[in-house]
């Protein structure tokens, strides 16, 4: 298969055909740096300046896609330009392959050519002053600089910047990534608080509903049913309140704090469940708890009421909560496993939601079997509550 060298860019195709028409013209009119009767001139022939002037117009078709090999083939072709009558707009071709190799070449290219070209100034100048004993031969120094160390300077100059842009516009793509992922994570865990709030504050009360409107529907009994839609009513009231807050705190924005319950309020929670039908008993042996940790204890007791309404047999349940230097104790029991099975359907994520709970103020959480008995055990950090 042939290897197929990439197009040139549209702007280099122009640089090539006006550099060549440019040097064609000056050609014509006879402006050249040497004069026709010059030695040199007389030696190569008037012609010879066209062969250096179209190679290097050549080159400048490679100046961006290989800018090593059109410096290399354009310093032989000055080089030739120099025992001919000579060509300006050879030698500003060359400039801009200077130029061009710094600016599109490889990194280590770009760090060389400016050293090098240096040196050949330096070179340039120091031996023909040394050899010719004369301060005019400073002047092909000065020439050489022009032609070599003048545009790999500015090549050098410009990569910098580019370089630099394109830099800071990395950084700023990055930091715009970080920021949308930041806003998703926390669109994302806003989401998912919301979810838990949901169901534990409407849960507890459609799970009693339930259950109350299954018994009314299932026995004949004027009384019992009177009873039962007694609590349903009450229920869907606590639950319309409930849904009422979450809308209202969704919904505010005057940057007021919400109002969030407290452990104070786990006795209306136990008297709840008492309507209920549940055997509860609470014990609460704790001081002053920061208020995230507070909120995480009274939506774990609340949803571990809800579960032994809906899960657990007749007995006792038991509420604790303790508070032991810098950590607070939350344990809750009920009788393990309906032989009916459960008393109203569940989602599931009741104990997802109490784990996260305590996942998000760096506590434990675990719940299952513990002999007869069903057992719910958090460990919340009170320091870690502080920092929330």
């Amino acid at each position: 298969m042939a290897l197929r060298l990439p197009r040139p860019h549209r702007d280099d195709v122009l640089i090539a055909v006006g550099g060549l028409l440019g040097g064609v013209l000056l050609w014509a009119l006879g402006l050249s740096p040497r004069g026709v009767h010059d030695p040199v001139v007389l030696w190569t022939g008037r012609w010879a300046l066209l062969v250096p002037l179209v190679v290097t117009a050549g080159c400048e078709l490679l100046r961006r896609t290989h800018p090593k090999a059109a410096v290399l083939i354009g310093t032989a072709a000055l080089s030739a330009d120099t025992v001919t009558q000579g060509n300006v707009a050879t030698a500003v071709m060359f400039t801009d392959l200077m130029y061009a190799a710094v600016l599109y070449g490889t990194p280590a290219s770009a760090r060389r050519l400016p050293w090098i070209t240096g040196l050949l100034t330096v070179i340039g100048g120091v031996l023909p002053l040394t050899l010719w004993r004369d301060p005019r031969g400073l002047l092909i120094g000065v020439g050489v600089g022009v032609v070599t160390l003048a545009p790999a300077a500015t090549g050098w100059v410009v990569r910098n910047h580019r370089d630099a842009a394109e830099a800071a516009r990395l950084r700023a793509e990055q930091t715009a990534l970080l920021a949308e992922m930041d806003r998703a994570q926390a669109v994302t865990d806003e989401r998912a608080r919301v979810a838990r709030e949901l169901h534990d504050m409407v849960a507890n009360h459609l799970s009693a509903i339930a259950i109350h409107s299954t018994a009314a529907l299932s026995l004949d009994d004027p009384d019992t049913s009177r009873d039962a839609l007694g609590v349903i009513r009450e229920n869907s009231v606590a639950g319309l309140a409930e849904m009422r807050r979450l809308i209202g705190i969704l919904r505010a924005d005057d940057g007021a704090p919400a109002v969030t319950p407290t452990l104070d309020g786990l006795g209306a929670v136990v008297e709840n469940a008492r309507t209920n039908g549940l055997d509860v008993t609470l014990d609460a042996r704790c001081g002053e708890v920061p208020a995230p940790v507070e909120l995480a204890a009274y939506r774990i007791v609340q949803e571990s009421l809800t579960n032994a309404l809906k899960h657990a047999r007749p007995g006792r349940v038991t509420v604790s909560l303790a508070q032991d230097d810098d950590v607070l104790s939350v344990r809750v029991t009920s009788p393990y496993g309906r032989p009916d099975g459960p008393r109203a359907p569940g989602s599931g994520s009741g104990l997802v939601g109490m784990r996260e709970r305590a996942a998000l103020l760096g506590g434990t959480f675990d719940a299952g079997p513990d002999g007869a008995l069903w057992s719910v055990r958090a460990l919340l950090p009170l320091a870690q509550g502080e920092s929330a």
